[in-house]
C-alpha cells in the first residue's frame, strides 16, 4: 500500500516541476481527490475523486470487465427495461443508463446468472434456464423464515456473442451448472455443478471439454475466481458438520435451495490440491478475490456480533466498500482497479475514479471511510 502511495507522490512531484501553470493545475487536481462536491460521496470518503452512477432501478449485479477493459457485462432485473427476472446486458466504459436501456445480450427467456467475458472479448459465458422454460422461475427468498438461494436444476452454461446469439452450450449434465468465471490466463473456466449430487467446483476448457472436479466435501462450493496467474482458485463454501446442520443442508438442497448465511472462504490449487480454509468467522463471507500482494484476499463479510456488511482482508485490514478486479489485465499489471459486486437489493452499479483508476461501487452498499484508502 505504502509503495503505491509513494509512487503517486513521486509522479505528482515530478509533474509539479513542469512550470507555474502546471503547479496550479496539479494543486487543483489534488483538491478534487477530496470529497465534498459529489453528492454520491460521503464527506468522510476523502479518497474518492468522483463517482458516477450508471444504472437506476432494479437489482444490477455481477458486473465483470472485458479482457481489454473497454466494456462490462452485467445482469439486471430492471422492470423499466421490461425485465421480470435477470437478463444479461452490455455496456461500454463511460455509458450511463438513466434514460436509455443498454443492449440485452441474453435470449430474454428464462433467468440468467453470472456472465463472464472470454479472452477474445467477442464472446462471453453465462448461466441460463431458458432451455427448460421461457418464463422466469420462481424466486423463493425465505424458507421456514430463513434466507435462501435457489439453485435451479435448469441452469446450464452457454457461450454467446455480443449480439446475444448463442454459439455453444458448454454443459448438459442433469442439475445446476452455473457461476462460471474465466481464468485471467484465458485457458480454463471454473464453475459450480450439482452433477455429483452435491454443489462442487469443476474446471473445464473454454470449449467445455476436459471437465475436472476439484472439490468433493459436503456443502455448497461457489463464487470461484482464479488468481491472476491462473494457478489458484479462491471460493466461498458452506461446510455443515453437525448432524442437524447436515440434515438441514441436504433437505434444502433436495428442494433446490441453499442457505448462504454460513459460508467461509477457501483457496486451493487450480487442480483442487492443497485446499486451505482462509476464514473462520461464521456468518456470510462472500465474493473473494486476490489483491496485491497476492498473499492477501479481500472479501465482504458479516462478522458477529453486529451482523453488518463489511469488507475485510485475511490479514484483517479493512476495506469496507471495494474488492479487487482480478479479471482486468490492467489490474494484473497495476493492482489498482476495484469493483463492487452490487449484489444487495436496490444496489445500482457505479463507476468512479481515483485519479485515473476506474472503480465501481453501489449506492446503499457499504461505504469507504476516512481511514480506508482506495488502493
Amino acid at each position: 500500500m505504502k509503495k503505491y502511495l509513494w509512487i503517486f507522490v513521486f509522479v505528482l512531484g515530478f509533474s509539479c516541476k513542469q512550470g507555474g501553470e502546471a503547479k496550479k493545475e496539479d494543486a487543483s487536481e489534488e483538491t478534487t481527490l477530496m470529497a465534498g462536491s459529489d453528492t454520491l460521496i460521503y464527506p468522510e470518503e476523502k479518497y474518492f475523486k468522483s463517482i458516477k452512477q450508471i444504472t437506476f432501478g432494479g437489482d444490477n449485479a455481477e458486473a465483470y470487465w472485458s479482457f481489454d477493459d473497454s466494456k462490462m457485462v452485467f445482469q439486471s432485473n430492471n422492470e423499466n427495461w421490461g425485465m421480470e427476472c435477470d437478463q444479461m446486458f452490455l455496456m461500454n466504459v463511460g455509458e450511463i443508463f438513466k434514460d436509455t436501456i443498454p443492449p440485452m445480450i441474453s435470449t430474454g427467456k428464462g433467468r440468467t446468472t453470472c456472465a463472464y467475458f472470454l479472452p477474445d472479448d467477442k464472446h462471453f459465458v453465462y448461466g441460463s434456464t431458458h432451455l427448460v422454460n421461457d418464463e422466469c422461475p420462481e424466486v423463493p427468498l425465505r424458507k421456514n423464515g430463513k434466507y435462501v438461494w435457489p439453485v435451479y436444476d435448469s441452469f446450464d452454461i452457454f457461450v454467446a456473442d455480443l449480439e446475444g446469439n448463442i454459439t455453444a452450450q458448454l454443459t448438459d449434465e442433469p442439475g445446476y451448472d452455473a457461476e462460471a468465471t474465466v481464468s485471467p490466463t484465458g485457458d480454463r473456466i471454473v464453475f459450480t455443478s450439482m452433477r455429483s449430487g452435491d454443489l462442487e467446483l469443476y474446471t473445464m476448457n473454454l470449449d467445455g471439454s476436459d471437465v475436472k472436479q476439484i472439490t468433493d466435501e459436503l456443502g455448497y462450493d461457489g463464487g470461484a475466481f482464479f488468481s491472476p496467474d491462473g494457478t489458484k482458485i479462491i471460493f466461498r463454501a458452506s461446510r455443515p458438520t453437525t448432524e442437524e446442520a447436515i440434515k438441514e443442508y441436504k433437505d434444502l438442497l433436495a428442494q433446490g435451495l441453499v442457505q448462504p448465511t454460513e459460508m467461509e472462504l477457501f483457496i486451493c490449487n487450480a487442480d483442487g490440491s492443497d485446499l486451505k480454509q482462509l476464514t473462520f468467522l461464521g456468518n456470510a463471507n462472500w465474493n473473494p478475490s486476490r489483491s496485491m500482494p497476492w498473499s492477501r484476499t479481500r472479501y465482504p463479510t458479516r462478522p458477529p456480533p453486529t451482523g453488518s456488511a463489511d469488507y475485510a482482508e485475511t490479514a484483517w485490514d479493512r476495506c469496507p466498500a471495494m474488492r479487487p478486479c482480478p479479471w482486468s489485465p490492467w489490474y494484473r499489471a497495476n493492482a489498482h482497479r476495484w469493483i463492487h459486486p452490487c449484489g444487495t437489493a436496490g444496489c445500482n452499479c457505479h463507476h468512479c475514479h481515483v485519479g485515473d483508476v476506474v472503480v465501481a461501487g453501489g449506492a446503499g452498499c457499504p461505504r469507504i471511510g476516512a481511514e480506508d484508502p482506495v488502493h
